[in-house]
């Protein structure tokens, strides 16, 4: 099973267990949740409809921050002396998918149980 997640303006194909780089999150956060775009399940069937994405849900664990490569600009105009260096690292957090659910578990309130004994 796997899924596609929306994440920092780019979009991650995921599945259990994969460990991907996403736009820094902050905050101390340890779990992430993400709702999917698309989830494909072992069979091959995709769920694409809003209504069964609404419910489903992957949770990922946030294993850290990591920097980029270096990524270097420079700026030069030809017989003029204009020359400009600068420099520029992205940060990201580091997640690891935990888990891709197609329905949201609903836990059940103390009032529920007590009817589902009573009957």
């Amino acid at each position: 099973m796997y899924a596609i997640i929306r994440a920092g303006g780019k979009q991650h194909k995921v599945a259990k267990g994969d460990v991907i780089e996403i736009e820094l999150v902050k905050g101390d956060k340890d779990t992430l949740e993400f709702t999917p775009l698309l989830v494909v399940d072992d069979k091959g069937n995709a769920k694409t409809s809003r209504a069964d994405l609404s419910k489903a849900r992957v949770t990922a664990k946030v294993l850290g921050e990591a920097k980029g490569p270096k990524v270097e600009v420079m700026k030069y105009r030809n017989k003029t002396g204009y020359r400009r260096n600068t420099g520029h690292r992205q940060r990201y957090t580091s997640v690891q998918i935990s888990d891709i659910k197609l329905t949201a578990g609903r836990s059940k309130t103390t009032d529920e149980k007590e009817q589902e004994e009573e009957s």
